[in-house]
């Protein structure tokens, strides 16, 4: 990363904060990356969800219940 404008630059809030990413550049970049993902968890509620409109109104909770469990 290039931090040379920002610290070199006139605004002093700006300075600061790029000297102290600079200083902090592996716990930025560590929090930005993280080592698992949700995606398998996005999509089952993705299912769900869709599930669920389509039945909204007629259907009772047991038959939601039963579509959401039998439905792989």
């Amino acid at each position: 990363m290039d931090f040379a404008k920002a610290e070199t630059g006139e605004r002093p809030p700006l300075r600061s904060f790029a000297s102290s990413l600079r200083q902090d550049l592996n716990a930025v970049t560590a929090g930005h990356t993280p080592a698992w993902s949700s995606d398998v968890i996005e999509g089952h509620v993705n299912r769900v969800k869709t599930i669920k409109r389509t039945m909204y109104g007629p259907a009772s909770f047991e038959l939601l219940r039963t579509r959401i469990l039998i439905q792989p």
